[in-house]
């Protein structure tokens, strides 16, 4: 495109679920250490937006940073707690000790959400 001068007219308006203050819920204990020294230590999550055959689909995973596994994921038409407690079910039927996990997002609004917060704490989650 840039050989030819060609530039893109489109702008394709971008899926953010942040929508609160950092730590809202929990304080950042991860920091930028996002190193783990065995599996099941520290996992990370963020729901992503992608299209597909012009369909808008939501990608919610969990990946360990220990050697970024897929833990678990759930796929939706749209960014809902269901798709969040659906990924946090699945996970929690795979990996059965989380006590003293790390679980690290960006706090975003199914994050924050009562129901995924009393998950994470009925499983020793941190």
């Amino acid at each position: 495109m840039k050989e030819e001068d060609l530039t893109s007219k489109v702008r394709i308006k971008k899926y953010r679920s942040y929508r609160g203050q950092i730590g809202r819920v929990a304080p950042n204990v991860i920091g930028r250490d996002f190193k783990a020294d065995k599996p099941n230590q520290k996992w990370t999550t963020d729901v992503t937006e992608f299209s597909l055959f012009g369909r808008k689909l939501y990608l919610s995973p969990i990946l360990d940073m220990f050697n970024g596994e897929i833990v678990s994921y759930d796929i939706s038409t749209t960014p809902a707690l269901s798709q969040v407690m659906n990924m946090l079910d699945k996970a929690f039927a795979k990996v059965k000790d989380t006590e003293g996990l790390i679980f690290h997002s960006d706090q975003g609004g199914q994050d924050n959400h009562a129901y995924s917060q009393k998950a994470l704490k009925n499983n020793g989650i941190i």
